[in-house]
């Protein structure tokens, strides 16, 4: 833990010291704030749930690299770098610098459900993206009250003048079952917390022309702080901050914001 310990002092003082059988407190904070009901303790080795389930807080690794924290994260590894706060201005990340791409698969497994036995569909709802300016219907989870949320995204990002609206739609989708390209593990759209924008006004890090020689991959955006902003109010995090980019992506991840 001792790595967590030093990234939280930066974000300002514990409230209480932590002993032993602890995780640290602000960890804890954001974990029981950002899935209220659902995560109801964390300790120093295990997140609980409602239920009574547990899932290791930490599996004793804390020498992993980027790409090992990436393929085979704790619940811990989820919190290693620090997402910025919504007032700073969109630059280029630094290098390998990704906070929220790295998602503990059995976590949100836990919270969400698993698309492959549907145990996400059950809990998808109908919400009206765009109702002034598009009306189009999307699916979502309604589980920790993501729909709602993302209802209240809409409603704000409404009211933004029409220049913005190249970027708002045609989206490219919510819910997917489906794995993160490139790799195994699952992705966000299939826990139904997810929504991309509009592709054609946005880059992805993959569609960029490779690197020479292991070279820094270079950075591109076209989405205004305004819509950036008003989704990381209301709980969701953006691809567009993250070194391996993805600026159509949004998703929801309430633990990782202040």
């Amino acid at each position: 833990m001792r790595r967590l310990i030093i990234i939280l002092t930066a974000l300002g003082p514990v409230s209480s010291p932590a002993t032993a059988d602890d995780a640290p407190a602000d960890l804890t904070a954001r974990l029981l704030k950002g899935y209220p009901g659902i995560v109801t303790d964390v300790t120093a080795n295990s997140v609980v749930f409602s239920d009574g389930a547990t899932l290791p807080l930490d599996d004793g690794n804390n020498a992993k690299t980027t790409a090992e924290r990436l393929a085979s994260p704790d619940i811990d590894d989820m919190f290693h770098e620090q997402y910025p706060v919504a007032t700073v201005p969109l630059a280029a990340p630094a290098r390998d610098f990704d906070p929220g791409r790295i998602r503990n698969i059995a976590f949100f497994k836990k919270v969400y459900g698993d698309c492959r036995a549907s145990g996400v569909a059950e809990n998808l709802v109908e919400i009206t993206w765009l109702p002034k300016k598009l009306s189009a219907h999307i699916k979502v989870t309604r589980l920790n009250g993501v729909s709602e949320k993302l209802s209240a995204v809409s409603a704000e990002l409404d009211q933004l003048p029409a220049r913005f609206d190249r970027y708002l739609y045609p989206i490219a989708g919510t819910y997917n079952c489906r794995v993160v390209a490139g790799t195994d593990a699952l992705s966000a759209h299939a826990f139904g917390i997810a929504i991309d924008l509009n592709p054609k006004h946005t880059h992805y890090w993959r569609w960029a022309d490779a690197a020479p020689n292991g070279g820094a991959i270079a950075y591109r955006n076209t989405i205004p702080l305004e819509i950036v902003s008003i989704f990381e109010k209301h709980g969701f995090i953006w691809g567009g901050r993250w070194y391996h980019y993805d600026t159509m992506h949004f998703e929801y991840r309430p633990e990782l914001l202040p």
